[in-house]
């Protein structure tokens, strides 16, 4: 249904973040509750952008591309508090920074 391949690649970078997430939760419920707000909002708004126009288009992507930011903030704050380690998270923030760029190039290209 949705035709953006951003969209479809967000759905593996979300279940990453997911997996992450619940190691997140044993040690903080709250960072972990966050993240889970904000990944999913990647993929619900860039469906939104899909088909809307003009500064539509471009404000949900610039929200998708806020809660990537967001999520990637979230997997950075674990690391620096000692749930995770940096590299169980750089596929996943890898992944959020592609979405971030390919959402970016999309709103240049209106």
């Amino acid at each position: 249904m949705i035709q953006l391949k951003v969209y479809r690649f967000s759905l593996g970078v979300i279940a990453q973040v997911a997996e992450l997430g619940v190691r997140i939760g044993r040690k903080d419920p709250d960072l972990a509750r966050q993240m889970r707000r904000a990944a999913p909002s990647i993929a619900l708004n860039i469906a939104e952008g899909e088909t809307a126009l003009g500064g539509n288009r471009r404000a949900r992507f610039d929200t998708a591309m806020g809660s990537a930011k967001e999520t990637c903030a979230c997997l950075e704050v674990a690391v620096a508090m000692g749930y995770l380690q940096q590299t169980d998270i750089d596929d996943a923030v890898n992944g959020l920074g592609r979405i971030v760029a390919t959402l970016a190039s999309l709103n240049r290209r209106g």
